[in-house]
């Protein structure tokens, strides 16, 4: 059974950590039989070694019989050679059941999370995401790989029971009893490591979410001299962590210390009642080896339920935190109207802000959180009056609204991959991407298969729209200053290009999606003036007949929009072109002509690495 990392993961069982770990059980619950029949023969024949050892001893050896010392000494070669390829077998089964619910569990996490959107960073901090998808995951997954050996583990305890009452009866009540004792031993333990262990992992989340934020921004903090104070802060916290780890690990080191101690301590018991009811001649000598045998064969099942009890108490511990990300829920969505069918004009009755539909449209602020507040109304990321058209937007279906209306925001995630990728997507195909020459090329030899050349036609349309909103967004140095060009390697967020390089990445990314109606805040602040010009330029031409609202002040953005709306405390205090309002208002001279003159970089980040 083969697994398929892209395949329908199913509807996961959010009820509870522990019905999560049998859903991922049920979902595969093929490959968990095969392990659970594998390990429970494997372990069956490590019993059943002693019982050839003991026949060997009595009817062979004592009684000086080659024959059968022969013939029972080839079948414990035999028996041995079955149980290294059962063993082999086993361990690969149970590595492909780690592995199925490793990524089961991680698609469904991505895909719930791909379902909240944006009410995920309201519900949920980024530590926490983090922590399930490096850590819980490979909790959950690892304590499945218990199933198997357990189930096994108890039929190798069950069979040894079995054969230990046909040599003594009081023999197979302390093998019985041995194992129930041991889990009233190390119950109370087990409880005590799912509380350490759920505090550690919500410890852990915390400061997960505050290591994102730091290398996010040091920069700044370093600007504000707060670098220190952060830093006394987090090794506090990472101080309060590792005492919680320590405390954790107190937990499992007397589970693993009882594990090994009273399995040991038991085998020392029924060696010594073995040895005297031999000593008594109650049983015989190959008996007594067989006793040995027995106890120690045992110490396989019993290590492997301690290791499952382990294992499941730490894995239910991450089972229930996937489960409590699961059960987040987006904000509702009552839209039933249908969006307007054609291009029609957004507004926002909070601020008086009107987007005409075909304008390059500007805002203006002294305060850029009004600026953002208004995108985020007009997208309808928060709740709010705004309509399209004559519509609220709060009555269209989300759907409609996020396939149509794109916010592209200045600090949009980056993800590692290559450059083709981060730009467009996996299917964007790249010909030629090593050379700096972004001309669109031929894709392929002439071919008479009309299905190929229909495949060549779709990837040179590809091609085309992805070096078009390259040139859009001035990128086209980007690519050329990279060893590999659109094959280069990009790191997560992109932190091998510069500030001004990544916000021209962003800007290619959304305009390679030609929405309907573009939102952005600032574009082009991490820019010098020369390569600002030439993106206002070219990102006029690029939407021309597409809505597009531009929040920023640079006179260089300005002067290419059609439309102007000034706003004062979040509201609009005049409209009109950027050379108008120059004249007319002084509020708004006063905020944007101090960049009129700078031909200099607002930052020097803009310059390739």
């Amino acid at each position: 059974m083969r697994i398929d990392a892209y395949a329908d993961p199913g509807t996961p069982d959010r009820r509870g950590g522990w019905r999560y770990l049998a859903w991922l059980v049920r979902r595969q619950w093929p490959r968990c039989l095969a392990g659970a029949v594998l390990a429970s023969v494997w372990m069956v024949l490590l019993a059943a070694t002693p019982y050839l050892m003991a026949r060997a001893v009595d009817h062979g050896l004592e009684p000086g019989d080659l024959g059968a010392l022969a013939g029972w000494t080839g079948a414990m070669v035999a028996v041995g050679g079955v149980n290294a390829w059962l063993g082999m077998m086993r361990h690969r089964t149970m590595t492909k059941v780690r592995m199925d619910a490793n990524f089961r569990t991680v698609k469904v996490v991505v895909a719930h999370a791909t379902r909240l959107g944006a009410a995920l960073r309201a519900q949920v901090g980024t530590g926490e995401v983090v922590t399930i998808g490096v850590g819980d995951v490979q909790t959950i997954s690892g304590s499945l790989t218990a199933v198997g050996p357990g189930v096994g583990a108890v039929a190798a305890y069950a069979t040894v029971g079995g054969l230990m009452l046909s040599v003594s009866t009081r023999l197979a009540l302390v093998v019985l009893l041995g194992v129930p004792l041991l889990a009233v031993a190390l119950g109370p333990l087990m409880g005590r490591l799912q509380g350490r262990e759920t505090e550690y992992r919500e410890r852990q989340s915390v400061l997960t979410a505050r290591i994102g934020d730091l290398a996010g921004g040091l920069r700044v903090l370093n600007g504000l001299g707060g670098k220190g104070l952060v830093a006394d802060a987090f090794r506090r916290d990472s101080g309060r962590l590792r005492e919680q780890g320590y405390r954790v690990g107190a937990v499992t080191s007397w589970i693993q210390a009882l594990g090994m101690g009273l399995p040991m301590l038991f085998l020392a018991l029924v060696t010594w009642m073995g040895a005297r009811l031999a000593a008594q001649g109650r049983i015989s000598v190959g008996e007594l080896v067989s006793v040995y045998g027995y106890v120690v064969a045992l110490g396989w099942p019993v290590a492997f339920l301690i290791e499952m009890g382990h294992q499941l108490s730490r894995g239910v511990v991450a089972a229930r935190r996937v489960v409590a990300f699961l059960r987040l829920e987006p904000a509702p969505d009552e839209g039933t109207r249908e969006a307007p069918a054609e291009p029609s004009a957004l507004h926002d009755p909070t601020s008086g802000v009107r987007i005409l539909p075909g304008r390059l449209t500007a805002l203006v602020t002294t305060h850029p959180s009004d600026a953002t507040d208004i995108l985020d109304r007009l997208a309808r990321y928060t709740p709010s009056d705004a309509t399209w058209g004559d519509i609220p937007l709060a009555d269209i279906p989300l759907p409609q609204i996020r396939s149509r209306i794109l916010v592209a925001a200045p600090e949009a995630d980056l993800f590692a991959g290559p450059l083709s990728n981060v730009i467009g997507d996996e299917e964007t195909p790249v010909r030629g991407a090593g050379s700096v020459d972004l001309r669109l090329r031929r894709v392929g030899a002439t071919s008479h298969n009309a299905a190929a050349d229909a495949e060549q036609r779709t990837g040179a349309d590809e091609w085309a729209k992805l070096t078009a909103a390259i040139h859009a967004a001035a990128a086209e140095d980007i690519v050329r200053a990279l060893p590999d060009g659109l094959e280069t390697p990009i790191e997560a967020q992109a932190r091998n290009l510069s500030g001004g390089q990544r916000q021209r990445v962003r800007l290619a990314r959304a305009l390679l999606t030609d929405p309907e109606v573009l939102l952005t805040a600032e574009p082009t602040s991490a820019l010098d003036a020369h390569t600002e010009a030439t993106v206002a330029d070219r990102l006029k031409r690029a939407r021309k007949g597409r809505t597009t609202v531009l929040a920023a002040t640079s006179p260089l953005l300005l002067d290419r929009a059609d439309v102007v709306h000034h706003l004062v405390d979040g509201k609009v205090a005049a409209t009109g072109t950027h050379r108008e309002l120059l004249d007319t208002e002084p509020g708004y001279r006063a905020l944007v002509a101090r960049d009129a003159d700078d031909g200099e970089p607002a930052e020097e980040g803009d310059r390739a690495r």
